[in-house]
């Protein structure tokens, strides 16, 4: 086996996991008085969060993910005497959409993760390092592990949480045991972290991938994913193969292009199992249940449905009718029903848009005008957000696929569907270098002004 294992580009797990632990044992430490930790917790939540006085509308950003760093730099863009705080209780900001290209060692890990300080100096507003843990929507106050905060408007983008029921698996301690064992690293950083070291122990045997029902984060990413970590089997030469399992006919967008690379390049690496739904998890005999046998892995990355984030559902927020209970809003303003003061953005939203990096920014850009046109009293009208989407399907030389697609509805926000849309399936090598820019343009937009 090749020796190049031990040679990643880049800031290794360890010194990753270091600055990590440091920045939030910093935080930590922040502020502590000499008090019980049950006392501080309490008081923390009934005093003022601490923060400058508001010097105009204050509108508070909860998530620091692609939506909420967008939302937080294009509120102050569209209106600069917004007075715009961004929540967000992670140390440092690390990138779901690249990562795939990270597992295979094809980029270096200082590409995905960016300084949350940096943002909010750039844009103009102030990062929170704290979490949002209750809402007064009548008193329009934010209740914060840091205190409390009175907004004119608050926007929530607090991603996704995971389903494991959707995969038979009931119990919470069973739920746990399979989420800690064989994390889905769709949520960053620490379950990529995991992954990628797995990838690094693996020597041989079935590696279990999972494509999620519903509409989950990043609909390409588990197919991009066994490519990348089929290159990789073959480029340190692990006696492996990679089991994709998919619920679906077919992959769920860019098929043609997967298929091809599938069998074109990884024929003796990814077994696809489409039409396969997982009806439980054995976990001590390391097998997943399925409609019609059971499948041994020696490792895998299990990647249930996934749901609005439970924030959403503890602030009732969430449609009890929603499969993946995600907010409700009108679906064309994206205000909570009878409250324009309080908006859902991102992965948490209820329409059927790709839960995607490049969805979710330009998604915020849009939402922030419509906020601040109501701060004024006017009105903007609707606009689809775009999904611009590059999947990696070779590692050497890297080439990809890609997606270039707008959305419609039937005039009343609802019967939504498809537009203008761009497909480019055959893999190239020039795709693959857009791939990589595409990616510096965002991060560059995000968190530089």
């Amino acid at each position: 086996m090749s020796d190049s294992r031990n040679d990643r580009p880049g800031l290794g797990r360890r010194g990753f996991l270091k600055l990590s632990a440091a920045s939030v044992a910093g935080a930590a430490t922040l502020g502590a008085a000499s008090r019980p930790a049950a006392a501080a917790v309490a008081g923390s939540s009934a005093r003022p969060a601490p923060l400058p006085a508001a010097k105009g509308p204050r509108v508070v950003v909860v998530g620091g993910g692609w939506s909420g760093l967008t939302m937080a730099k294009y509120l102050k863009k569209e209106k600069p005497d917004f007075d715009v705080v961004l929540l967000e209780p992670s140390s440092v900001f690390f990138s779901c959409p690249l990562s795939n290209l990270w597992l295979a060692g094809l980029i270096e890990t200082d590409m995905l993760i960016h300084s949350y300080v940096d943002a909010a100096r750039n844009n103009g507003y102030i990062w929170l390092q704290a979490a949002l843990t209750d809402l007064d929507r009548e008193k329009r106050r934010a209740y914060t592990s840091l205190g409390t905060i009175d907004y004119d408007y608050i926007v929530l983008a607090p991603g996704i949480d995971y389903m494991y029921e959707s995969f038979g698996v009931e119990d919470p301690a069973e739920q746990y045991m399979v989420a800690q064992t064989w994390p889905a690293a769709f949520k960053p950083a620490s379950e990529h972290l995991t992954l990628k070291g797995k990838l690094e122990d693996f020597e041989e045997g079935v590696f279990l991938l999972t494509v999620p029902p519903g509409n989950y984060r990043c609909l390409p990413g588990p197919y991009e994913r066994a490519c990348m970590i089929a290159a990789y089997f073959q480029k340190e030469e692990i006696p492996g193969k990679v089991v994709l399992i998919d619920p679906n006919e077919k992959p769920t967008i860019k098929a043609e292009g997967f298929l091809a690379a599938f069998s074109e390049l990884y024929k003796d690496v990814i077994e696809y199992m489409p039409s396969t739904k997982i009806e439980g998890i054995d976990i001590g005999a390391k097998k997943v249940i399925t409609e019609f046998e059971e499948i041994e892995f020696a490792d895998a990355a299990i990647y249930p449905r996934v749901r609005a984030s439970r924030l959403i559902e503890n602030l009732g927020l969430a449609d009890p009718n929603s499969p993946q209970l995600e907010a409700a809003i009108d679906t064309l303003r994206y205000h909570v029903a009878g409250d324009e003061h309080t908006y859902v953005t991102g992965d948490a939203r209820p329409m059927p848009f790709s839960k995607s990096g490049n969805t979710a920014n330009s998604e915020a850009k849009i939402v922030a005008k419509m906020i601040a046109a109501h701060a004024e009293g006017k009105e903007v009208p609707w606009q689809s957000p775009e999904t611009i989407c590059y999947s990696a399907v070779r590692a050497d030389p890297l080439e990809s696929i890609m997606v270039d697609a707008k959305y419609k509805h039937d005039g009343h926000g609802a019967g939504w569907g498809f537009t203008d849309v761009t497909m480019i399936n055959d893999r190239s090598k020039d795709l693959g270098k857009a791939n990589i820019e595409w990616g510096k343009g965002l991060w560059r937009d995000m968190f530089q002004s």
